[in-house]
């Protein structure tokens, strides 16, 4: 049963693609239960390659979210190395490199999530560099930076799982692109879990956000059991914190 934190993130998502869908803002026949592919997602792409902290970053962590293609094609097409997540961590190696340096086809077609996992290695998290910029994927988001995705948990996982291992830190920028509509008045509640932004970047606007809440890394005792099992990066690491397992997250 959906707690009341649970309900009232489910009634924001539902006004966002609401409002969405009457302005016609999306390029999908249904935005319903998706991080919505909005119409200036380019533009917002390129807004956010015009700031400095775009110029500062050498290595991006990004969600393989189509409202965020152009944005990692614009980081390989500028020599950034993209780390994107595998679907659902669900692999041992969780992540896809992304290394415009290696890469055998153009940067628009290398940041589609199908042909990375094509053309990409995986690796994982004990390879992977430290973590310039993180650019997430929203349903909604408020100008205190607390966004709330599309319901299923993983781009937060993803952010606290990088934040445990020491790849983001307090330094790390982390934004979102979305479409105006996207962009609410009033406070979204928010769990421990969950990763705010420093940037909220629209096809007009940048919105800097104050001290936006970030997890410092994995909170245990919040995880399911099953939820655990099911994430193998997850599932090695609590192996070895616990001491009942030798994975490759327990390398130094």
């Amino acid at each position: 049963m959906p707690g009341e934190q649970d309900q009232a993130k489910q009634r924001i998502r539902r006004q966002v693609w609401d409002a969405l869908t009457k302005a016609n803002a999306v390029h999908d026949t249904s935005v319903y239960g998706r991080i919505p592919n909005f119409k200036g997602a380019e533009q917002a792409a390129a807004r956010l390659a015009s700031l400095p902290q775009w110029r500062a970053a050498r290595v991006v962590k990004a969600v393989p979210d189509k409202a965020q293609l152009a944005v990692r094609a614009m980081a390989l097409a500028d020599g950034k190395t993209v780390f994107m997540a595998v679907p659902k961590l669900a692999t041992p190696r969780p992540f896809y490199l992304l290394d415009p340096a290696r890469l055998a086809v153009a940067p628009i077609e290398a940041a589609a999530s199908r042909t990375a996992a094509a053309v990409a290695p995986t690796v994982e998290v004990d390879e992977m560099r430290p973590i310039d910029l993180v650019v997430l994927g929203s349903v909604a988001v408020n100008r205190e930076g607390v966004r709330i995705g599309k319901g299923a948990g993983y781009s937060d996982l993803e952010f606290a799982l990088l934040a445990e291992a020491g790849l983001v830190t307090a330094e790390t920028v982390v934004v979102t692109t979305v479409h105006p509509l996207q962009v609410v008045d009033g406070p979204i509640p928010a769990g421990d879990h969950d990763a705010g932004v420093d940037l909220i970047v629209t096809p007009d606007d940048v919105i800097a956000c104050s001290a936006p809440h970030r997890p410092a890394g994995l909170l245990w005792d919040r995880l399911p059991p099953e939820k655990i099992a099911a994430i193998p990066a997850l599932a090695a690491r609590r192996a070895v914190r616990d001491g009942t397992g030798l994975g490759s997250a327990g390398r130094g």
